[in-house]
């Protein structure tokens, strides 16, 4: 960290530094991920659909980790970058405060409405009681989520991407023996089935916040991390709530848009929900530069910004788009390619293969825009502008894509594919729309900065 200036240092040097541990690490994570679909698809196909239709719930919890991660990174690296440190010590025992009491919340919220989100999607009994055993266990334990990403915030907002790369390491390796441990059981552990696969998550999470809470205990705002910063802080507490709710909305609304298309893909059955949740997994990975891209530009912007260095601020947004798409296209060649062999990974079922095979072929050529969402939404959490994120995916993942998929289903009675043909011509033309507000949107403002 000592190393990393991030108001001086070139640009690119910078992204590579940050963004290239953060995908890493995200990578580990997503293969996490990939693991748990895996040893799913080992339990029955029944499983696999309801880890595919879980994920919009479980969702809210990775929503809520994000606003707050977004939160406590945009404002500390704002202090950090107007020279205020002590401020920044502040908000890290706050941050750490609020991400307890919103656990509560989230934590109710989840156990109360998983059964009714499940039987709106379409799933059967079966499918609404292995989804549920999974994501009781998830919810019971928000708080481990939500308190391990504010120490993550808070390491990023310093240009420590390394730390919580080595814990999505660890915590991948560790998931890969924990699963079959727990679904499966073994000696006194008896077998708990899907049950497992949250058991297993649960624990793995519980170590991770330990080293990361050390990595904290022994960053450079130690000095000013004194017993009475973590008293409730009601102003600095309301900046994290008007900076994380609005990032938190617009990553519910992500959720929402991925309920959406699950809703619209089970029409088809849910072989088609099997497929489609397997295939995203793959597309997931492919996003990992671009989410360090997201981290990366969410945290040098910021402290660019608070030092009002905004030529910087404006360097990094479009230098980090240009490498993103250059990297989707070329992972679009590779999906594309190889989309019915990536599939089959996690089933044998040719039906299920087919689904995913189709929705990976379309999704190869919508990637190279997705990183215009992505880095536009970290800049404007960055300028402290988080309201725009949330306009934007409404716009682009809840609103058109519902009403395209409507007319495909119910009006053209489309198949399978025509859902997601209509979901490359909304992202393609709403991308390029996003792209030159962003633009016109923070020349004006730094303008009207310099003049004040």
């Amino acid at each position: 960290m000592k190393s990393m200036n991030l108001v001086e240092d070139p640009i690119i040097n910078l992204l590579k530094k940050i963004a290239i541990p953060a995908s890493t690490g995200t990578l580990f994570q997503t293969l996490y991920n990939v693991v748990d679909t895996y040893f799913a698809g080992k339990i029955s196909p029944n499983a696999l659909a309801a880890i595919a239709k879980s994920f919009p719930l479980y969702f809210i919890i990775i929503a809520t980790g994000v606003g707050i991660v977004a939160a406590s990174n945009a404002l500390i690296s704002n202090s950090l970058g107007a020279k205020e440190d002590r401020k920044a010590s502040l908000y890290v025992a706050q941050s750490l405060l609020y991400s307890v009491i919103v656990s509560i919340f989230v934590t109710i919220i989840g156990l109360s409405l998983s059964d009714d989100l499940l039987r709106l999607m379409g799933s059967d009994q079966e499918t609404i009681n292995l989804a549920t055993n999974y994501l009781d266990v998830i919810f019971f334990a928000t708080f481990i989520f939500l308190i391990q990403i504010s120490l993550n915030g808070t390491l990023n907002a310093q240009g420590d991407t390394k730390s919580y790369r080595n814990v999505l390491i660890v915590t991948f390796f560790l998931n890969i023996g924990l699963n079959p441990l727990f679904i499966f059981g073994f000696g006194p552990i008896p077998a708990f089935g899907i049950s497992g696969l949250a058991i297993a998550t649960v624990i793995a999470q519980l170590i991770g916040l330990f080293y990361l809470a050390y990595k904290v205990y022994y960053c450079e705002l130690k000095q000013y991390l004194k017993l009475e910063c973590f008293l409730p802080k009601f102003d600095l507490i309301k900046n994290l709530t008007n900076q994380s709710v609005p990032i938190m909305m617009s990553m519910f609304m992500i959720g929402l848009g991925i309920y959406n298309i699950l809703f619209f893909v089970s029409k088809f059955g849910y072989l088609a929900a099997a497929g489609y949740g397997s295939a995203l997994r793959i597309e997931q990975i492919l996003l990992l530069p671009v989410i360090g891209l997201n981290t990366a530009v969410l945290t040098i912007a910021g402290q660019n910004f608070g030092a009002k260095l905004f030529p910087r601020v404006d360097e990094v947004y479009t230098k980090a788009i240009i490498i993103g798409s250059s990297f989707m296209i070329l992972a679009g060649v590779v999906i594309f390619l190889l989309a019915d062999n990536i599939v089959s990974i996690f089933t044998d079922n040719q039906d299920a293969i087919n689904y995913g095979a189709d929705y990976l072929k379309i999704a190869a050529f919508i990637g190279p825009v997705y990183p215009v969402f992505f880095i536009t939404n970290a800049l404007f959490q960055a300028i402290k502008k988080p309201i725009y994120t949330v306009l934007m995916t409404f716009l682009r993942l809840v609103l058109l894509p519902f009403a395209a998929m409507w007319i495909v289903v119910f009006l053209f009675e489309g198949n399978f594919r025509d859902l997601f043909l209509g979901l490359f011509f909304i992202n393609w033309t709403f991308g390029i729309l996003v792209f030159l507000f962003a633009k016109y949107y923070t020349k004006k403002l730094f303008l009207k900065t310099v003049k004040t």
